[in-house]
């Protein structure tokens, strides 16, 4: 039986997302009613973490409790992780006990060579290169507010980072467009943002600029994340003289379309990348979009173990 695993966006066709859209929506009406959706009963996942984590950590081990499954939490001071086991040989280990494996850990190439040592479905939780997760539930979020993201335009704003990247993906993929706005040196990296076999579309599919207003100017939606990613503490003091232009305020936020919505993954800084008024204003969506996280990712690991259902 083939494996399918979940490291990046750009894993996944747009059928499929669109399919799992449908179904999350489906499980979260479900758990707003109270009604059990135990189509895990018995299936056991592994959440083995290198970074630290709140939203991730809480959003996958409730979630798969709700489907009637388990889990198993490791990180790296409790494993053999922590004391340089090979990642292959933990790989090959842990995935003859679970059903599916979540990892939040550094560099991508570590997850893969899990995955690639797995007999059972590997997720990104994060990765210093991609987070398709957080996008999975960005976009959900867009959808039940707006409706379709097709043809829609995004202002990413701030760092080009590992949600720059998967938004990109996204992008290519769903057919929006996407601008990004990074201080100079902080540009996304265009080869982790590609896609491997992109359609055609996609070469115009993410465009850069330098003025950050300029970049949210007629968005429908304007999102960024922390200035200093996890990893990259040590750069903490310059990364904040060089982005203080690219904090997402009520210039920028009236720059973009009158119902423009905001988001961010969290944890933010208010006063940094985000202005008060903007996170905790009328057109924040990022509490909804923080507890999407839970049913998206429920739809994800039901699609990964049992495939289509329903």
């Amino acid at each position: 039986m083939t494996i399918k695993h979940y490291l990046q966006f750009a894993d996944f066709t747009a059928d499929e997302y669109a399919r799992l859209f449908e179904r999350a929506a489906l499980i979260k009406r479900k758990f707003k009613n109270y009604e059990k959706h135990h189509t895990l009963t018995d299936r056991t996942l592994a959440m083995i973490f290198e970074k630290a984590s709140t939203r991730t950590r809480v959003s996958f081990e409730a979630g798969m409790y709700q489907m009637g499954g388990s889990v198993v939490h490791l990180t790296t001071g409790d494993s053999q992780l922590g004391r340089s086991e090979p990642i292959e040989d933990t790989a090959r280990v842990i995935s003859r006990m679970v059903d599916v494996v979540m990892i939040r850990t550094f560099e991508q190439t570590r997850l893969e060579r899990f995955a690639q040592h797995s007999r059972v479905p590997v997720i990104n939780g994060l990765t210093n290169e991609y987070h398709p997760c957080q996008i999975l539930a960005d976009i959900f979020t867009w959808i039940e507010r707006r409706g379709s993201i097709r043809g829609k335009t995004v202002a990413w704003i701030g760092d080009g980072n590992n949600m720059a990247n998967t938004w990109a993906q996204a992008a290519a993929l769903l057919g929006f467009e996407l601008r990004v706005s990074t201080p100079r040196g902080y540009e996304v990296d265009s080869q982790l943002a590609a896609l491997d076999n992109p359609p055609p579309a996609s070469r115009k599919a993410w465009q850069n600029f330098a003025d950050p207003l300029q970049a949210c100017a007629g968005a429908d939606l304007v999102t960024t994340d922390v200035w200093t990613s996890m990893g990259y503490e040590a750069e903490n003091e310059a990364r904040k003289q060089a982005f203080a232009n690219w904090c997402v305020n009520a210039g920028m936020m009236a720059a973009a379309k009158p119902d423009a919505l905001f988001m961010h993954c969290l944890p933010a800084h208010r006063g940094e990348e985000v202005a008060a008024e903007v996170i905790d204003g009328p057109q924040s969506v990022v509490w909804d979009e923080a507890e999407n996280r839970m049913h998206v990712q429920k739809a994800l690991l039901e699609y990964l173990l049992l495939g289509r259902v329903g």
